[in-house]
C-alpha cells in the first residue's frame, strides 16, 4: 500500500476525556472549534494561515462576540479535521488509501488552496492521488470503496471518476503486463501454482488468467460495482465470458446462500436490488454465462420475490441455454405455499421459452450459405435432443414426490414429446418411477401416462425390464413384446422397427377388428389391467423361446408353425385368457411372418399364395436372421 508523510514535528495533540482535543504547547490556545461532539482547543495563527474558510468563520465570530466556531458539516468529521489541523501545525501526518479521501474532502471544505498559501495540503493530496494511488490496483479499489461515505464531495472532486477509470483501465490491460498483486482463489493452472517443472533450468513465467481482476472487485459496494462493470463494458473489447465470470463471482460473494438458491431474510430489499443489478449487467452474447448460474439467479429472484420483469428476463435467457442445463440445475425447490417438493411450473415455463426461441430463432449461417440448405435444422435438432434427455431425467427425479399431480407430469412430458430422441428409455424410466410412487392412480390415468412413450424406441434392456414390469398395463406389455420380437426378426442391422400393418394394429389394444375381439378376453378393461407376475413370466419365457428358435433355424415355415402352436399353448394356459385369444395371436403371428418376408428383397413367394407353410426361406432371409 502506498503512503505519504506530511510534516516533521512530533504529534502534540492530546485528549482530555472523551470529547476534548488540545495541543500541548507553552502557548495558551485562543480558538475553540466544535466538530460534531468533539471540542478542539487550538491556535489561530497556524490555522488561519492555511484555511480561507476558517478566516471567514473567525471574522464572523468576532462580530458576534462568540469565542467558538461550529463546523458540524465537515466531511470526514473530527478525524478528517484533525489531519488538516496537524498539517497546519507542521506535525507529522501519514496518509494512505484509507484516509486520503477524507483528508481531501475536508481540505476542500476548509478551502486550503494554493492561493491561500503555497504548498498547501490540497496540492499535496492531489499529487499523492495522481502519482501513487491511481497507479496502484488495490489502492484504487480501496479509495473507490471509501468514496461512498463522502458523497457528493468525492463525486464533485472527480475522485470517483478517476478511480473508475484507473480500475477499468487496469482490468482491460493485456495480461502479460500485469505485474501487481491480485486476489485469485479459484482453481489455477499448474503454472499459476508454481508447480510446473523447470524448462532448461529456468522457471517459466507465471500465467495470468483473463479474469484475474474479478475477485478484488467483488469487495465493492453494489452501486460502485455496477459503475465499474459499466465502465469496463463501455471501453469495449472485454470478453463477454470474463464479464459473465465477474458477475458470477460477485453474486456468490455478495449473496449469502446463493449456492443453495435461498437468501436469508435479513435485508430483502438490498438483495432484490443486487439481483436486479446483476441481471441488468448480464452480457447479451450467448455462452457468456452458464445456464447453471442463470437458473440459480432465477431461483434466488423467486425466493426474494423480485419483480416480474427480472424473472421474465432470466427465464428468457435460460431458454437460450436450456440445452446446457443438467437435471440437478432444474431441481428447483417449490415455494413454501406449494404442496409439491419441486417447482415443476417454472421448468414448464423454461421449456416454453426454449421452444419459442427455437421457433423464432435464425440460423447462424448467412441466408445464401449452402450449408444452411444442406443442414437446415442440425443445430436445432441437436439442442432438442439434449433438452429431451434432460427433461426425461428431471421427470424421473420429480416423480419420487408423492404429491406431484399427474397433470403436471404429463403436461411437461408432452411438451418435449415431439423432440427427436434416439431412445425412449429415459421417459420409460420416468413413467416407471411415477407408477412406483403413485400406486393409487386409476386405470385411465395409468393408460394416459403410458401413452407418452413409444415402445418401438425402447432399448433391448428396457424391453426386458418392461415385460417383467408389474406396474405397466397389459396393453403396454403386449406392445413391447410384439415390437421386441418384430425387431429381432425383421432387423438385420439394428434398424428401427417398421410401422404396424393395418391388420396388426387392429389386433393390438385400442383397435376394433370385428368379431375377432372377444368380449371376455380382449376388452379395454382387460387391456388396461395390470398383469400378474405369472402372466409376465409366461410372456418373458415365450419371448426368449421365439428369439432362440429364430436364431437356430432362420425362422423357416415348419418352425414358424411350431412356434405359433407353442405361443398359443403358453397364452391359453398361463395367461388365463387375459392377453388375447388363440385366434388373435395366430393372426398376429401370421402377420408378423408376412412382415418378415415382405422385408426381404429376394423372396420367392408368390404374391397370391395364401398358405404360409408353402413359402420358402431365401438366402437373404437366412443371412438376415443369422445376423439378428
Amino acid at each position: 500500500m502506498k503512503f505519504m508523510k506530511l510534516g516533521s514535528k512530533p504529534d502534540q495533540f492530546q485528549t482530555k476525556g472523551d470529547n476534548i482535543r488540545y495541543v500541548a504547547t507553552e502557548l495558551a490556545t485562543d480558538m475553540v472549534i466544535n466538530v460534531g461532539d468533539v471540542k478542539f482547543y487550538l491556535h489561530k495563527f497556524p490555522l488561519l494561515s492555511k484555511s480561507f474558510r476558517l478566516q471567514k468563520l473567525t471574522a464572523n465570530t468576532n462580530e458576534e462576540n462568540n469565542d467558538e466556531i461550529n463546523i458540524d458539516d465537515i466531511p470526514g468529521g473530527p478525524a478528517a479535521f484533525e489531519i488538516c489541523a496537524k498539517f497546519c501545525y507542521g506535525m507529522t501526518v501519514t496518509l494512505n488509501a484509507y484516509n486520503v479521501v477524507a483528508a481531501r474532502c475536508a481540505a476542500e471544505y476548509l478551502e486550503m488552496y494554493e492561493t491561500v498559501e503555497k504548498g498547501n495540503i490540497i496540492y499535496k493530496l492531489e499529487v499523492f492521488l495522481t502519482s501513487s494511488i491511481f497507479r496502484s490496483w488495490k489502492d484504487s479499489i480501496i479509495v473507490l470503496q471509501t468514496t461512498k461515505v463522502f458523497l457528493p464531495w468525492s463525486e464533485e472532486l472527480k475522485i470517483v471518476s478517476h478511480c473508475l477509470d484507473s480500475v477499468a483501465s487496469k482490468a482491460y490491460i493485456d495480461t502479460s503486463k500485469v505485474d501487481w498483486s491480485y486476489t485469485y482463489n479459484r482453481k489455477k493452472l499448474p503454472s499459476e501454482n508454481g508447480s510446473d517443472p523447470l524448462w532448461n533450468g529456468v522457471q517459466k513465467q507465471q500465467y495470468v488468467p483473463r479474469d484475474w481482476w474479478v475477485e478484488d472487485l467483488s469487495e465493492l459496494h453494489i452501486d460502485l460495482y455496477k459503475r465499474v462493470i459499466t465502465t469496463i463494458k463501455t471501453k469495449g473489447g472485454m470478453s463477454p465470458e470474463v464479464i459473465g465470470e465477474a458477475l458470477r463471482a460477485y453474486a456468490y460473494r455478495r449473496l449469502p446462500g446463493f449456492s443453495k438458491g435461498k437468501i436469508p431474510g435479513s435485508d430483502p430489499v438490498k438483495y432484490q436490488y443486487l439481483v436486479d443489478m446483476i441481471t441488468s449487467l448480464l452480457p447479451t452474447e450467448k455462452h457468456s454465462v452458464s445456464c447453471s448460474f442463470l437458473i440459480r439467479l432465477l431461483q434466488t429472484s423467486v425466493s426474494l420475490e423480485c419483480g416480474e420483469t427480472v424473472q421474465s428476463e432470466l427465464k428468457r435467457r435460460i431458454g437460450q441455454h436450456l440445452d446446457e442445463a443438467s437435471v440437478a440445475d432444474l431441481l428447483l425447490r417449490a415455494p413454501a405455499n406449494e404442496t409439491t417438493t419441486y417447482d415443476v411450473d417454472t421448468v414448464h415455463e423454461l421449456v416454453q421459452q426454449f421452444m419459442l426461441q427455437k421457433r423464432s430463432g435464425r440460423s447462424d449461417f448467412p441466408e445464401d450459405n449452402e450449408f444452411q440448405e444442406m443442414y437446415p435444422a442440425f443445430a436445432s435438432d441437436s439442442s432438442k435432443v439434449k433438452v429431451a434427455r434432460v427433461i426425461d431425467g428431471y421427470l424421473a427425479e420429480v416423480s419420487r414426490d408423492p404429491n406431484l399431480p399427474l397433470v403436471k407430469f404429463v403436461n411437461l412430458a408432452e411438451m418435449v414429446s415431439g423432440f427427436p430422441r434416439p431412445s425412449h428409455d429415459g421417459i420409460y424410466r420416468a413413467i416407471d418411477m411415477y407408477l412406483k410412487e403413485h400406486l393409487g392412480i386409476t386405470k385411465s390415468e395409468r393408460k394416459r401416462i403410458c401413452k407418452l412413450m413409444d415402445c418401438r424406441k425402447l432399448s433391448a434392456e428396457a424391453c426386458m425390464h418392461a415385460v417383467q414390469n408389474e406396474r405397466l398395463p397389459l396393453r403396454v406389455v403386449v406392445q413391447v413384446l410384439f415390437f421386441e420380437q418384430a425387431r429381432a426378426t425383421t432387423s438385420s442391422g439394428g434398424g428401427s422397427t417398421p410401422d404396424l400393418a393395418g391388420t396388426i394394429k387392429s389386433l393390438l389394444p385400442g383397435e376394433s377388428h370385428g368379431s375377432s375381439r372377444s368380449a371376455t378376453t380382449n376388452t379395454d378393461e382387460d387391456w388396461d389391467a395390470v398383469p400378474t407376475a405369472e402372466e409376465l413370466k409366461a410372456l418373458k419365457g415365450e419371448l426368449a423361446t421365439l428369439r432362440l428358435t429364430d436364431k437356430e433355424v432362420g425362422c423357416n415355415d415348419t418352425n414358424s408353425i411350431d412356434i405359433k402352436m407353442s405361443v398359443e399353448k403358453v397364452i391359453g394356459g398361463k395367461a388365463k385368457g387375459l392377453i388375447m385369444s388363440k385366434k388373435l395371436f395366430s393372426k398376429l403371428w401370421s402377420n408378423k411372418d408376412r412382415l418378415s418376408e415382405n422385408s426381404s428383397s429376394d423372396t420367392s413367394e408368390s404374391p397370391g399364395s395364401s398358405n404360409a407353410g408353402e413359402s420358402k426361406s431365401t438366402p437373404s432371409r437366412s443371412r438376415r436372421h443369422s445376423l439378428s
